[in-house]
């Protein structure tokens, strides 16, 4: 295969000209490398190398003017805007920054399409007066404010030109207009310079002057890179610039028109495949790389071109390790680097000035993994002190000062991440270069191992100290939201870039970069609409109407820019694979692209068009068995010495690995900091309040006086207990009051239960509160004790009838604490755990002679209060108007024993192992 760079040095030998004095002119510095490397495989003689240089630096030359960097001239134009209107109508730099890009845009379009200032931006105001408010007698300060900005776009264009040029600085477009100006003085004083210009395809107004006059002088030759197909079909959008040029240009009327090749003809093998996903392009690129790999074809003349750069990533992660040589033409953005997160998250904390920090955001600074080890001091890592000190207080917002404490040695850093940036820019800047300046000390330790992490540093550190140059030369940053502003503007510009050799293998490079290359295999992904082409954005203040007037390039020449890319990326290789994405997103593409449906309409070549999906396994859910070892019985032995409580037991009922996770290998649930009042923190917190009303009347009857001084106890208590369980949680506002209020009233309304029944003459005595009770279960079948511990809410006598209670905060009803089959009680949790605790507390009473049988057990549930006491019931029969009987006696813990026996064994076993259930 032959490229067109070869072809085009090929002809200048065949014309004799003399390498050594031309000077090469090309769309981008990339293709510059490739055009260096084919000299000598031409010319075969040493000879000294021509001036190889980008369209950019030979307009830069030709206007004296440097260019510079977008956030660069933003600053300077604040400073027009500033000067050019009253201050009472200026916005803040941050709002500016919003429109001002745009109208940026826009001066940068004019320039480069040398329309005339004055008249454009006349018309632009005529056209606001006309659409809006012009026509109103009494307008608006709003109207007023509105109509001025458009008449004064003029006097901040020549403001601003006029600032720039004098510091010999500009933007793209003014320096284009100004090599215009001075295109005359540059032929004069260069008459026998030669230059080559080669792979253009859209040109603005002022290079077409700039080409046009030099080869009309004898200065300069074109070679134009388009196949006869797109050529000769008028409406192939291909060739749309080509064929004005040829058409419009002078020069061609007396002049042959390099060149219109027929490499598009040739035979290709073209392959489009539709993936759903971008991973999943990436993935199949990886796939096809391997192939390619595998039949021993050389990837020195592959290129994969991402329509969507943000493939990066996923596309290197998924090329296979068999390709030793690989170079990236796009940087890695430094937005994407870990660093970017923890200033991300800095900023977030102090974009507005705040006296304490949220848990989460301190959690995530100094967990971070750039700044974890700077807390580690002397062995001690303060940064888990922070962490525990969080979780075991609750603390929900924390202020510098109890960070200060908490990190002890680390106050240094705590400063640093937590001081007040509002109150200067130039700290928060001086604290941002400080923290980088720790970072890298600490990576220092092990300069080998983190060469990476120094050169993320190395950038940001760069990053902000332009960002300091900024603010130092303009002084416009005033807050930190604006600063944030400026810094993700920077951040989503700078790259860090790849080493590799530029030549050498496998190249991996967005559109714009593979301008004027060419290579025998071509693997394109995201080919989509609204990727490839872009689409009908229209970020201007310019409408369509005026841009078409004004010869100003529209969408439908953009399509045609990335037409001719697409296509010649096609004309001289031979395998084309062409990745879509078949799920449709309306933000990164909806559709596969017009390009594919064309090629398949033009029917020029033999297409074989694919929809791949991902091979996914079938995995089939496997039970998760835990068989029980001599160890793990030793570790069950031990648990029934020191007692099955009823909630591990119905633990295990309901799936016995959670049993064996918490109470066998004890691994224990992180307590996380709760932000809002757990539904198990309200049930403790009215547990221990009754407790604490209760404790004193043990062994008493309940009289009205009583209940009505426990009700005037009730606010002290519950905040009293909440303290103690929420600890430093915050209870005065949102949702945590409410939950406080709701506390409150399940005692309240408890304690009203409780006097409604005194008050009907019912006899209440209090036997036992929050028993603890621990006793030893017969079980001949084990050679090991095993004991039964737990605490028993309240047993009570009601009117000389013993009733064993348990509180419940959630709803129960009457239907989950009565049975009808002794075996289900160990086997349906969610029907029968209720009736278990219960009856499980009642065996364990008799166990222990503390009380005489028979007797009620039951529950009172605080969302269902009005229902009362709750009683265990054992049905005598299944169905409809079963008849029920509440009391427990010897016979009804003698049944339950069995089955209570029964699941113990079980536990016990070593031939049987703990096996999930499904919850």
């Amino acid at each position: 295969m032959t490229t067109f760079i070869f072809d085009v040095l090929k002809d200048l030998k065949s014309n004799n000209v003399n390498f050594s004095e031309l000077t090469f002119i090309l769309p981008s510095k990339r293709a510059g490398l490739f055009l260096k490397r084919q000299i000598p495989e031409v010319i075969k003689q040493t000879v000294f190398s021509p001036v190889i240089i980008s369209i950019e630096e030979f307009v830069e030359d030709l206007s004296k003017l440097k260019s510079v960097t977008n956030k660069e001239l933003l600053f300077h134009f604040y400073d027009t805007y500033t000067e050019q209107t009253k201050k009472e109508n200026r916005d803040s730099f941050e709002v500016f920054s919003k429109w001002a890009q745009v109208l940026l845009q826009d001066f940068n379009e004019i320039d480069r399409y040398l329309i005339p200032q004055e008249s454009i931006f006349n018309y632009l105001s005529d056209i606001q007066e006309l659409n809006h408010w012009s026509v109103e007698k009494n307008q608006t300060e709003f109207v007023k404010n509105y109509l001025s900005f458009w008449k004064k776009l003029h006097s901040y264009y020549n403001h601003f030109t006029k600032t720039l040029v004098n510091k010999n600085i500009g933007y793209q477009g003014l320096i284009y207009r100004k090599a215009a100006e001075n295109l005359d003085y540059y032929i004069q004083s260069n008459k026998k310079k030669q230059h080559v210009f080669l792979g253009f395809n859209a040109l603005n107004t002022a290079e077409e002057i700039i080409i046009q006059s030099l080869l009309e002088n004898n200065l300069a030759k074109t070679y134009w890179d388009i196949d006869s197909v797109f050529i000769n079909n008028s409406k192939h959008d291909a060739a749309l610039f080509t064929r004005q040029h040829k058409n419009n240009w002078n020069y061609y009327d007396q002049n042959e028109f390099n060149w219109v090749t027929d490499n598009y003809s040739k035979e290709k093998n073209i392959s489009i495949f539709g993936i759903p996903k971008n991973i999943g392009q990436a993935k199949y690129i990886g796939s096809l790389l391997k192939t390619i790999k595998t039949k021993k074809e050389s990837l020195e003349n592959t290129a994969v071109i991402l329509g969507d750069e943000n493939l990066l990533i996923p596309v290197l992660n998924s090329l296979p390790s068999s390709i030793e040589d690989l170079n990236i033409t796009m940087g890695f953005p430094l937005k994407s680097i870990p660093l970017a997160s923890l200033f991300d998250s800095l900023f977030h904390i102090h974009k507005t000035s705040t006296s304490s920090f949220y848990f989460k955001d301190v959690i995530n600074i100094i967990s971070h993994q750039f700044i974890r080890p700077l807390f580690i001091i002397n062995g001690v890592d303060y940064a888990s002190k922070i962490v525990e000190t969080i979780d075991s207080n609750n603390l929900v917002y924390l202020n510098i000062e109890r960070l200060k404490r908490l990190a002890d040695k680390s106050n240094e850093i705590i400063n640093l991440l937590f001081s007040d940036w509002n109150k200067s820019i130039e700290d928060a800047l001086k604290n941002c270069s400080n923290l980088i300046i720790y970072i890298k000390k600490n990576l220092d330790k092990n300069k080998d191992s983190n060469l990476l992490s120094l050169e993320y540093l190395y950038r940001f550190n760069e990053l902000f100290n332009a960002l300091k140059r900024l603010n130092s030369d303009y002084g416009h940053i005033k807050d930190v939201s604006t600063l944030f502003g400026v810094y993700k503007e920077l951040l989503s510009t700078e790259t860090l870039d790849f080493q590799g050799e530029p030549l050498k293998g496998l190249q991996v490079m967005g559109m714009l970069e593979s301008r004027v290359l060419d290579f025998e295999t071509v693997i394109i992904s995201s080919v989509n609409e609204g990727i490839l082409p872009s689409g009908k954005s229209n970020n201007s203040f310019i409408p369509f109407d005026v841009k078409l007037e004004n010869k100003l390039p529209t969408y439908k020449e953009k399509d045609a820019v990335y037409t001719y890319h697409f296509y010649r990326l096609l004309q001289r290789a031979k395998h084309i694979y062409i990745l879509y994405n078949t799920e449709a997103d309306v933000l990164t593409g909806g559709e596969k692209s017009r390009f594919i449906t064309q090629l398949e309409l033009e029917n020029n070549h033999n297409i074989n068009h694919q929809i791949i999906a991902p091979e996914v396994p079938v995995i089939y859910p496997s039970e998760n068995i835990i068989e029980k070892t001599d160890d793990l019985l030793v570790s069950i032995i031990d648990l029934a010495e020191k007692g099955f409580s009823p909630s591990s037991l119905t633990n295990y009922i309901r799936n016995p690995i959670d049993f064996y996770y918490q109470k066998v290998l004890k691994i224990k649930e992180h307590n996380d900091v709760e932000e809002t009042v757990a539904a198990n923190t309200l049930g403790t917190v009215v547990h221990n309040t009754l407790e604490d009303l209760y404790k004193a009347h043990v062994g008493k009857f309940l009289i009205l006086e009583d209940i009505k001084k426990f009700k005037s106890l009730i606010d002290s208590k519950v905040l009293y207990h909440f303290k103690k369980e929420y600890k430093e949680g915050d209870m005065a506002k949102g949702k945590n009051l409410i939950i406080f209020e709701i506390a409150k009233r399940y005692v309240s309304n408890f304690l009203d239960l409780e006097l409604k029944a005194l008050k009907a003459g019912n006899k209440i005595k209090i036997i036992a509160i929050e028993a603890n009770e621990t006793v030893l279960m017969d079980i001949p079948e084990l050679d090991f004790p095993v004991k039964l511990t737990g605490k028993v809410d309240r047993v009570d006598e009601f009117n000389g009838s013993t009733r064993i209670i348990d509180y419940k905060t959630g709803r129960v009803e009457q239907n989950k604490v009565e049975i009808t089959l002794w075996e289900d009680i160990t086997s349906d949790y969610t029907k029968y755990s209720k009736s278990f605790q219960v009856l499980t507390y009642a065996y364990m009473m008799m166990l222990s002679k503390k009380i005489v049988f028979p007797v009620e057990a039951g529950i009172i549930s605080f969302k269902n209060l009005n229902e009362g006491f709750l009683k265990f019931s054992k049905k005598d029969k299944s169905g409809k108007g079963a008849k029920k009987d509440s009391y427990i006696t010897q016979e009804t813990l003698n049944d339950f024993a069995k089955e209570l026996k029964t699941l113990i064994l079980e536990i016990c076993n070593i031939n049987i192992p703990f096996t999930e259930k499904e919850v």
